[in-house]
C-alpha cells in the first residue's frame, strides 16, 4: 500500500535538504539529505517504507530510492528522488519562480 504523507494538525512539516543542491539528486555524487524541524530523532523513509531511525538530523544516501523524512511532533518531509542514471539533467534544489534565471546542468 502506498500512503500519503500528512501532517497532524497544527503540525509543522520539516524540510528535507540536499548536498549538492541539485535535482534530482543522483547516487554518484555523495548525497547527504538534512531533515530539518523540531529536535530529536530522526525517522527516515525510503521509497515510502520506514527505512531508518538516527540520533541527529543527516543522513548519507548511496542507493536509489525516493526518500522522506519526520522529526517528533512533526509530519513527513515533502519525498525526494535520488537518482541512479546514467544521464541526468539537474536544476537548482530550491524554489524556482517565473522569470528567474536558472542553471541547468547535464551530467553523465
Amino acid at each position: 500500500t502506498r500512503w500519503c504523507p500528512l501532517s497532524p494538525a497544527g503540525a509543522q512539516t520539516p524540510q528535507l535538504l540536499l548536498e549538492p543542491p541539485w535535482i534530482p539528486a543522483v547516487t554518484w555524487d555523495e548525497v547527504t539529505l538534512t531533515c530539518s524541524g523540531t529536535p530529536g530523532d530522526t525517522t527516515w523513509y525510503k521509497n515510502w517504507e520506514r527505512w531508518r531511525l538516527t540520533k541527529g538530523d543527516r543522513v548519507s544516501v548511496t542507493k536509489e530510492g525516493t526518500y522522506a523524512c519526520k522529526r517528533p511532533g512533526s509530519g513527513f518531509s515533502p519525498f525526494v528522488r535520488v537518482s541512479n542514471g546514467r544521464l541526468v539533467l539537474q536544476v537548482p534544489a530550491r524554489e524556482l519562480l517565473e522569470g528567474d534565471k536558472v542553471t541547468l546542468r547535464c551530467r553523465s
